[in-house]
């Protein structure tokens, strides 16, 4: 079959989907990846793989009405010209549009089987976001085009795929189909031992505010009080032109007013998963299910993270890390305490974490689950060896299920 992907970013193809873009190709599949920028060598990557590369222009953020129609008309006549199979859509821009091109360009020739890979929501349906009413309703009529046709829409988390249906987004006969995120490559994130002496925390991601970024410094500062060995340090990109951003500038005042470590973004980020402790993400965004998260269970560390849709998915409170508040440092501070006060629980639940990511998170598993429900799996043996199929027996309850319908 000939596959078209469509993404937001060209990174994104390799660092996030690059696994099921291999498993396609595998498979014995053409697959044709979109991106709006050029990437010379995320393009080289995937011709790499054998995987075609198609510059697609596209404004990122912003509600643009043009450049968004002209977005449709370019998606659409690519549909045309391909003429694929399957269209696999991910992250909010692509799903949209995509799935309304998908259905433009039906109405002159074959419709493809349209499937779209959400990995959230996105931050509009935060309700303290601080967007509009009129925004979120525009962009919930918008996704309803665009699902309307789907043959499954692939969710991260519960929360979502009941969002989804009380909005209205999708009705309760569409399929929807709830996966465990993206996946963590085992092999890729190995686990390793800990560092115990001393104590260290890490975060890992963009430097947002929405991130959690100033709960992890003040809850820094509270914890060294009674433990002031223990050392916190923070892996991300800078946002020098993101208004809710922390700028390369202000990053450096911060490390020097709470004495934390900020590294500058990185490509590789195992190394620093290697010398830590215990993994924290205190976001508040509205996430899928972060890779971060994934990343840091196969490396064996126990994680900390806000009681919220996606961050929360992955974790069991007490038995492989922590739940805490979110926007609460003195809870996040108490969380990071334990650690410091009993050591030994950074082995003991990282242990947990290391057996959640092999049982649940693979990404082979998930894969495989992804091209069965697509139907692109070379024989239904694989898709039953995998466990690929609606409410796993592999998959421990109320962590993960497929499901469909009400």
């Amino acid at each position: 079959m000939k596959i078209l992907v469509l993404s937001s970013l060209a990174y994104s193809l390799i660092n996030f989907r690059g696994d099921l873009l291999k498993a396609m190709i595998d498979n014995g599949h053409t697959v044709i990846a979109c991106a709006p920028d050029r990437d010379p060598v995320t393009e080289g990557k995937l011709a790499a793989m054998g995987v075609e590369f198609r510059h697609t222009p596209m404004q990122r953020t912003g509600t643009n009405a043009l450049s968004d129609l002209r977005l449709v008309f370019n998606y659409a006549s690519l549909v045309r010209r391909e003429r694929p199979d399957i269209v696999l859509a991910y992250t909010q821009k692509p799903i949209i549009y995509g799935g309304i091109a998908s259905r433009i360009a039906g109405l002159v020739g074959r419709q493809p089987r349209f499937f779209a890979l959400m990995s959230g929501l996105g931050q509009v349906f935060s309700m303290d976001a601080g967007y509009s009413s009129r925004l979120r309703t525009a962009v919930t009529r918008l996704y309803r085009a665009a699902l309307a046709r789907a043959q499954a829409t692939f969710v991260f988390n519960a929360d979502d795929r009941s969002d989804m249906i009380e909005l209205g987004i999708v009705d309760r006969r569409q399929k929807v189909i709830q996966v465990p995120g993206s996946g963590v490559s085992l092999t890729r994130f190995p686990a390793c031992a800990p560092v115990i002496e001393p104590i260290r925390f890490l975060m890992i991601g963009r430097l947002m505010r929405n991130k959690g970024i100033m709960e992890f410094l003040e809850a820094s500062r509270i914890v060294r009080r009674e433990y002031p060995a223990c050392e916190f340090q923070i892996v991300g990109r800078c946002e020098d032109e993101n208004p809710s951003g922390i700028s390369s500038e202000e990053s450096q005042k911060l490390a020097a007013e709470y004495d934390v470590e900020f590294v500058p973004g990185t490509d590789d980020v195992r190394p620093y998963l290697a010398a830590c402790s215990v993994f924290v993400l205190p976001s508040y965004y509205r996430e899928g299910l972060p890779r971060t998260i994934l990343e840091a269970l196969a490396s064996a560390r126990p994680v900390i993270t806000t009681d919220l849709p996606g961050c929360r998915d992955a974790i069991e409170s007490g038995v492989n890390g922590f739940l805490v508040r979110p926007r609460d440092a003195e809870d996040l501070a108490a969380a990071m305490a334990r650690f410091a006060a009993k050591p030994g629980l950074v082995e003991e639940m990282g242990a947990t974490a290391l057996e959640v990511a092999r049982q649940t998170y693979d990404v082979q598993l998930v894969n495989r689950q992804l091209l069965g429900e697509m139907g692109l799996l070379r024989s239904t043996d694989d898709l039953i060896a995998g466990g690929a199929h609606g409410a796993s027996d592999n998959v421990p309850p109320n962590r993960f299920h497929a499901s469909t319908g009400g």
